[in-house]
């Protein structure tokens, strides 16, 4: 496999991009946003964290001519049979489309928890990370990150975004959104995925 110089991500933020630098920062390989080359938002018709992923990385190379690393993350709550899952940044939206943002979001897994016990609030955050070596590439490397905690029943901390203010990490005793950025990353579900897919490329020849 040829040695990584150049690869995008599926993304344009500028958080995640920074994340995906700092990963690559000893092996020589360039990390650019699909943003810089005015990449259309891919369709996310999968029904999977996976699937997605494979679908936005497939149209960052395609648009790009570049390999492409792609995730796809959200939160999946076990007393809702793992809703919001796959539909987590769009939680809340009407059917019009509208609506939907991280307050929102929040409040509507608020109601949607109400009256239901600690014990019965356990969650997952889920990250589902694709690397493509180039846009129809058959075999796409895929890492599954987990973190485990629970739904707490009002917001805590001020960090973080998303469902991070709800997200209760029983190793630290706090919320996700009260963890440090350093903290968070060693032990969130997108810094087991990204550690997962840095150890494939290397075992691969693929960084050098």
């Amino acid at each position: 496999m040829t040695i990584l110089n150049k690869v995008v991500l599926a993304s344009g933020n500028q958080g995640k991009l920074r994340e995906f630098r700092a990963l690559l920062e000893d092996y020589a390989c360039d990390v650019v946003a699909q943003s810089d080359y005015d990449v259309p938002e891919a369709d996310e018709c999968g029904l999977s964290f996976i699937e997605n992923a494979i679908i936005k990385a497939r149209n960052a190379s395609q648009h790009t001519g570049l390999p492409a690393i792609a995730d796809d993350s959200g939160l999946a709550v076990d007393w809702l049979d793992g809703a919001p899952g796959i539909y987590s940044a769009r939680y809340s939206q009407d059917q019009h489309g509208d609506g939907a943002s991280d307050g929102a979001n929040n409040e509507k897994l608020l109601r949607a928890l109400r009256d239901v016990a600690p014990e019965n609030r356990g969650a997952r955050f889920i990250c589902a990370l694709a690397f493509l070596t180039h846009q129809k590439d058959p075999t796409p490397v895929v890492c599954v990150g987990q973190w485990h905690g629970r739904i707490l029943d009002a917001p805590q901390g001020d960090a973080g975004f998303g469902y991070d203010p709800l997200f209760f990490v029983p190793e630290f005793n706090v919320s996700s959104a009260s963890l440090s950025p350093a903290i968070k990353n060693a032990h969130s579900h997108r810094g087991i995925a990204m550690r997962q897919l840095l150890a494939l490329l290397k075992s691969q020849g693929s960084l050098a």
